[in-house]
């Protein structure tokens, strides 16, 4: 079952202790595609609600398999003041080519005509592997209100031509690929979007700081601290279930188990988890 009643002290926890001021609610690691529609917009509405006066932007994923469910969670979100909303491409029956899969995002940005819109791309997860870059050609004129792309992808050829090609739009590129940021960073990535900010922000926050002075050899120590963390909990199975454990000895708010059918992270991976994330010696001495 969700559990809204945490949900002020997890904004709490994300402003106060790892500096982070944006989210974004019901994506992978919130598991919002095992969710119901309901369930959806209550975690909606409970993150802007906490986020009043407290977050900059509260981005709510409205993606869904059937394009109804999308529409209505766009209305929704537009409905509570959301900061922006994204959408996954649909992954069963798949659009086959960039037409296809406008005209989809298209329906549900119309539903929330005053709302920037994301794009969601995560082919790994999606098997949708229609490149960005082709994709933005034009997005405009068929979504007055696209804002940019949430890229959940490790193909930096693909994002380097988006940003290469929309320098003039303005568009914002959030990065989705926590272990690579620096890399996306360097080619022009303006943001990040990834499950280790909730416990690891203030890091990454002190990695931007270096890179935008720039101290590269800064910045490189914390991206290659963060990987190491990563490498080492990725050979012991590392999914959305092992996130929350991790999130959950971290900030010491209970972030329960996932929805079936994933299961529980074992006592073993915790107990390695949380020995390897201590061991490690940051540059700011922490």
């Amino acid at each position: 079952q969700i559990n809204l009643s945490v949900i002020r002290q997890y904004v709490d926890y994300l402003v106060s202790e790892q500096n982070v001021k944006n989210v974004f609610v019901n994506g992978t690691t919130g598991e919002g595609l095992s969710l119901s529609i309901q369930e959806r917009k209550q975690l909606a509405e409970e993150w802007v609600c906490q986020g009043k006066d407290k977050l900059d932007h509260v981005i709510i994923h409205v993606g869904a398999l059937s394009l109804p469910e999308c529409r209505e969670l766009a209305r929704h979100a537009a409905a509570i003041g959301a900061s922006g909303i994204a959408v996954i491409a649909p992954f069963f029956f798949k659009p086959t080519n960039k037409d296809e899969l406008i005209a989809f995002l298209q329906k549900v940005a119309s539903e929330a005509p005053g709302v920037p819109f994301y794009y969601y791309h995560i082919p790994p997860l999606t098997g949708v592997k229609i490149r960005v870059e082709e994709l933005l050609d034009g997005i405009k004129e068929w979504i007055p209100t696209f804002q940019g792309v949430k890229f959940s992808d490790t193909d930096l050829l693909d994002l380097a031509q988006c940003i290469n090609k929309n320098e003039r739009e303005q568009f914002a590129f959030l990065y989705g690929v926590d272990e690579q940021l620096l890399s996306a960073l360097a080619i022009g990535a303006n943001g990040a979007v990834g499950s280790t900010y909730n416990y690891l922000g203030q890091k990454t926050n002190l990695m931007l700081q270096a890179f935008a002075k720039p101290d590269l050899a800064l910045a490189r120590k914390y991206q290659f601290l963060t990987g190491e963390f990563l490498n080492f909990v990725i050979k012991l199975g590392f999914g959305v279930a092992q996130t929350k454990a991790v999130m959950t000895f971290v900030s010491g708010i209970p972030m329960g188990p996932p929805r079936r059918p994933l299961v529980d992270a074992s006592e073993e991976f915790i107990i390695k988890a949380k020995a390897k994330l201590d061991s490690i010696v940051w540059p700011d001495g922490d």
